[in-house]
């Protein structure tokens, strides 16, 4: 049987046409689906930081590419073609329901079952990470992001309210709207911090991945993110409110209220290495397979 090689990987020429024609049919299939969700990362600020991930990804794999020439091609023909079929079974349940994300995670079924049916589940283990960050990069339901979105809602506008009145500020607050002297600010959706944990989230993947080698450290600073995002959300309503309260309605609108979200990003990722930094630290401490 003829062989091609590609980069660093042998394979017999029958299994190259058969991707290859497996690869344009999954094309052909989510063709709408992948267009979709493109459109989204474009045009949806909660997550515009999906048009990286396909990127992160991919170098992902490439580094990778070592340990997948060294790993042995063992096709589970019958279960990655099961899979596949259920897979497009998802898909068309999607399709009909005009759910989405089913659609989506059908997707990633399909991909997981291409690794399975050419390479085997020894493959699975180097392309996990790349396809648990095209997971990342999936918008929740709608259902699930505002029984997220809106408890954040609540907790930014209670800890700003407290702390604009420590300041010296009458501030009253009754749900997610803070009332001044001159004026209410409502802390909405789009000022929940749920944009800035689904990017810091994927931001606290991506470097566990590549920079922590211990696990603990890696479950540690992933969990870290919830709390980073919610003092630093707050950090930006109490911010907005203060400069709202001095300098009027224009100072949480517009511009400034744009630039304070990017620069409490920038502070939640300073956190979030500091974070690292002290793990590493006090790893210091502990005994020599805990490092």
């Amino acid at each position: 049987m003829q062989e091609v090689k590609i980069g660093d990987f042998t394979i017999s020429q029958d299994r190259v046409w058969r991707g290859g024609l497996m690869c344009l049919a999954l094309g052909w299939l989510y063709f709408d689906v992948l267009r979709r969700l493109m459109s989204d990362w474009y045009n949806d600020e909660n997550y515009s930081h999906g048009l990286l991930v396909p990127v992160i990804a991919g170098y992902a794999l490439w580094q990778n590419r070592e340990e997948l020439r060294e790993t042995p091609i063992r096709p589970m023909s019958l279960i990655g073609g099961a899979l596949m079929a259920g897979a497009v079974l998802m898909l068309w349940a999607g399709t009909v329901g005009a759910e989405m994300f089913i659609t989506r995670i059908s997707f990633l079924f399909a991909l997981i079952s291409l690794v399975l049916y050419f390479g085997g589940k020894n493959w699975l283990k180097p392309m996990g990470f790349p396809l648990l960050l095209l997971l990342l990069a999936i918008p929740i339901p709608l259902l699930i992001f505002n029984r997220i979105a809106f408890p954040l809602q609540l907790i930014a506008s209670d800890y700003a309210a407290r702390i604009i009145n420590l300041i010296g500020i009458p501030a009253f607050r009754e749900g997610n709207v803070i009332e001044l002297a001159e004026m209410k600010l409502e802390v909405v959706e789009a000022c929940s911090g749920i944009r800035s944990l689904m990017s810091l989230a994927t931001l606290a993947v991506t470097y566990v991945y590549f920079a922590e080698p211990q696990w603990w450290r890696r479950i540690a600073m992933v969990a870290s993110v919830v709390p980073i995002a919610i003092v630093t959300n707050a950090a930006r309503v109490t911010a907005t409110g203060i400069m709202a309260h001095y300098r009027g309605e224009e100072a949480a609108q517009g511009f400034q209220h744009a630039f304070s979200g990017w620069l409490m990003f920038i502070v939640a990722m300073i956190l979030l290495l500091a974070f690292a930094q002290l793990l590493r630290g006090a790893s210091r401490f502990l005994p020599e397979r805990w490092r």
